[in-house]
């Protein structure tokens, strides 16, 4: 399994990050995020990463890739909360892993932390006795899709949004709501007929023929890293800023500010 899982791990790095134009990272985003990266696995690939699988997934690292927000509020999971987020100070539109990831406890450092055991794993078998990687590859997953929305790196002072209270239309919500799941809510009406399937095939297209020629570069790593999310965190919050909080104040309507 050594080998289909470093494949499985770089793949994962790679394409994780197609779906930054969309912004939006509730069920629909992870599970968008996780059918289109399956799709480009290696046949071996999907071999190791199905034994991984829990037996509910049937064989699909999509159903379980929203598996961390359903257990991050149980007792015996509330340890893991921290790790979807690394928020920075308020009005700073950078981000420092130092500064916002302190002793490796934010979405930057779980990423790092699950790659590293899969791919230890990957190179020594003992290592399998130490790590759950049926955990470590469904953390992994989802913090992957967490660190490329907008507002899991977004300020301190208002938890990236939660804060600030808006509507989206004429629903109240806040703005960390609006950017994790009703920009592709309203998307999917708007644009996809209200089906995610169509969404997906549409993004897939995009990978083909519109994005084809930054895919490669989306998964490169400096320094020989295996794992490389400080530049997705750094891109995060300059989204952040140019996009997510500008006109957000409290009260505003942003369905008609914001373009789909």
């Amino acid at each position: 399994m050594g080998l289909t899982l470093r494949m499985w791990v770089a793949s994962l790095l790679l394409l994780t990050h197609l779906l930054h134009g969309a912004l939006c990272w509730g069920d629909d985003g992870h599970y968008a995020v996780c059918k289109i990266a399956q799709g480009y696995f290696e046949e071996e690939t999907v071999v190791a990463v199905k034994k991984l699988l829990p037996a509910y997934a049937d064989g699909e690292l999509a159903a379980v890739c929203s598996w961390p927000d359903e257990i991050k509020r149980l007792p015996q999971w509330k340890w893991t909360a921290a790790l979807h987020f690394a928020d920075t100070p308020d009005d700073k539109c950078n981000y420092d892993y130092s500064r916002d990831c302190p002793n490796d406890w934010c979405v930057t450092g779980a990423i790092f932390n699950y790659t590293n055991q899969l791919m230890s794993a990957s190179k020594d078998s003992q290592s399998i006795v130490h790590y759950n990687l049926t955990e470590a590859l469904m953390f992994l997953s989802h913090y992957m899709g967490d660190i490329h929305q907008p507002l899991h790196e977004g300020f301190l002072g208002d938890l990236g949004g939660n804060k600030v209270k808006v509507n989206w239309y004429n629903q109240e919500t806040n703005l960390h709501r609006v950017w994790d799941d009703m920009i592709i809510e309203s998307a999917l009406e708007k644009y996809y007929n209200s089906s995610l399937s169509v969404m997906i095939h549409a993004l897939q297209d995009k990978l083909k023929y519109g994005w084809s020629n930054d895919v490669w570069s989306w998964g490169s790593c400096q320094l020989n890293q295996t794992a490389c999310p400080n530049p997705y965190a750094s891109e995060s919050i300059d989204l952040a800023c140019k996009y997510a909080y500008t006109n957000a104040t409290a009260g505003t309507t942003l369905g008609g500010i914001l373009t789909l």
